[in-house]
């Protein structure tokens, strides 16, 4: 059985708890989400995009920034959100990530609209509420409490793990048919 965005392994270890500082904020339809600032290399306007076979529903494919090749995932399908429209706010946010080999790679996402860069401290910041057992919160870092609203804070390095994971997995099981 492959993970789904519902569904969480037993035994499931706690996420990662977010730590203050400044987050890059941006919405997926009607919610608010964040990321470490300093994860965040640019924000770039749409742009083609080249599709890649044999790969899950979310990721889009790649593109190509000034001469490398970037993955692009689209974090509404990720999360299993509605799709929808691109508009002028739609944009792609390349980040820094933590590659498998100890270096960095960059990683490209797909979001409805980049909203500020917020500073959070350790009050604003909850840990991720208990959903229940069968609850997928592994790349929930934490809750953060901003003017009235809550944005969910999360961990695109485990996110782009787990594709990974289940990409391997997918090319093993396709092997031994």
């Amino acid at each position: 059985m492959q993970p789904t965005a519902t569904t969480q392994p037993l035994g499931h270890v706690h996420p990662t708890i977010a730590q203050p500082g400044k987050y890059l904020t941006f919405t997926l339809g009607n919610e608010s989400y964040g990321i470490p600032v300093l994860k965040v290399r640019e924000i770039i306007r749409l742009c083609p995009i080249t599709p890649v076979a044999n790969m899950p529903k979310h990721v889009k494919g790649v593109i190509n920034l000034r001469g490398k090749v970037i993955p692009l995932v689209d974090l509404r399908a990720k999360f299993c959100l509605p799709i929808a429209i691109d508009n002028d706010r739609t944009c792609i946010v390349v980040t820094q990530l933590v590659s498998a080999t100890g270096g960095t790679r960059l990683y490209g996402v797909l979001v409805d609209g980049v909203e500020d860069v917020a500073n959070f401290s350790a009050a604003d910041i909850e840990p991720t509420p208990d959903f229940g057992g069968t609850i997928d919160t592994q790349c929930i870092t934490g809750m953060a409490k901003f003017g009235g609203s809550v944005k969910t804070l999360i961990d695109l390095d485990k996110i782009s793990a787990i594709d990974a994971t289940i990409a391997i997995g997918e090319i093993k099981e396709s092997l031994s048919k």
